[in-house]
């Protein structure tokens, strides 16, 4: 399996880009409407406001154009028509989940830019996906993580700490324990809780949430030409997120039932990678449970996705593909 992962921002554009970026992955140019689009790492290099609406409907314009930028990666190389498996978190999954189908389902005329990465011009590509499901996000992540590259056995707890959500379970070796299921407030409240502080001594301008969600992964900001070091207060803004928001979510949903069943809990989800909350989770969970964070926690969920769409296509590896929309990151796993 490969997966590719990219910002899930865009940004609007229309002036011609030469030899801006190495590949397609960094350079993608998507147009929609006669308009064009920048997605992914080329906002970020090229946009002036770079954005995405979080945990907004499937049928939204930004939507729309990373699911076709998913697909663009996808059919690279010839394939025939594609079973897609998406996810929506427990928050929105029966409110979004039909407008979802609708959006991926069908055959769709990608239009993208190849000069901004070293052709010659606009491209066309004709990708026809056949079937859509949408699944349950922690769902993805118990299918990766039970039938992926570490075939975990057994019972255990799963949580997936995404930007936009924070999704938790009991997975089971007879399936999920429905009752235990948490979705809340991902990793953005904790980027608001720094924000709000930055702004009492520093002006952070037209900023995007994801420019400062950037600054927060390189440890400084730039305001006014000078660099502040935001590093101590993220760390301290993580730790508060935590015991306001996933302490009291999991008191409530995980009962001493549920604690009986397993002892791990594995940790997903771009979360996964801060050292502040893995220690949270570890204080909380110290004699009860082991903590492990998953190999691949930026794919796992896409890496799960792929292997739901395998199934439903028989085995077919090059009909299969998973695609992860999430609020920070977009992954597309395929073989």
């Amino acid at each position: 399996m490969n997966s590719y992962v990219f910002p899930s921002v865009v940004d609007s554009h229309n002036e011609e880009l030469k030899n801006v970026a190495p590949n397609l992955l960094n350079g993608m140019k998507i147009y929609e409407g006669g308009s064009g689009y920048l997605v992914g790492n080329l906002a970020f290099s090229e946009g002036l406001s770079p954005h995405k609406i979080i945990n907004g409907s499937p049928t939204d314009l930004g939507y729309r154009l990373l699911v076709k930028a998913g697909l663009l990666l996808a059919a690279r190389e010839p394939k025939g028509a594609l079973t897609v498996t998406m996810g929506l978190p427990f928050s929105t999954y029966q409110l979004y989940r039909k407008e979802a189908v609708e959006v991926a389902t069908g055959e769709h005329e990608i239009e993208y830019e190849t000069s901004s990465f070293g052709g010659e011009g606009k491209a066309r590509v004709r990708v026809i996906v056949k079937n859509t499901e949408v699944i349950p996000e922690i769902i993805g992540c118990v299918i990766g993580e039970r039938h992926g590259e570490h075939l975990r056995g057994g019972n255990f707890f799963i949580a997936s700490l995404g930007y936009g959500t924070f999704e938790a379970i009991l997975s089971t070796d007879g399936g999920i324990i429905q009752r235990s299921a948490v979705s809340t407030p991902g990793l953005r409240y904790a980027n608001t809780l720094l924000m709000n502080e930055l702004t009492k001594n520093h002006y952070l301008g037209l900023r995007s949430e994801h420019q400062i969600d950037i600054a927060i992964k390189e440890g400084f900001l730039v305001t006014n030409r000078k660099k502040v070091d935001i590093r101590e207060m993220h760390k301290s803004a993580l730790r508060n997120y935590y015991n306001q928001v996933i302490h009291p979510e999991l008191r409530n949903a995980w009962t001493d039932v549920d604690f009986a069943k397993t002892s791990t809990l594995v940790l997903t989800g771009g979360g996964a990678l801060y050292s502040e909350l893995l220690d949270c989770f570890k204080n909380e969970f110290e004699g009860i449970l082991s903590i492990v964070v998953s190999p691949n926690p930026l794919t796992l969920a896409s890496t799960g996705y792929y292997l739901h769409s395998l199934s439903l296509t028989n085995g077919n590896h090059a009909a299969s593909l998973g695609l992860d929309v999430g609020n920070s990151l977009t992954a597309v796993t395929v073989m």
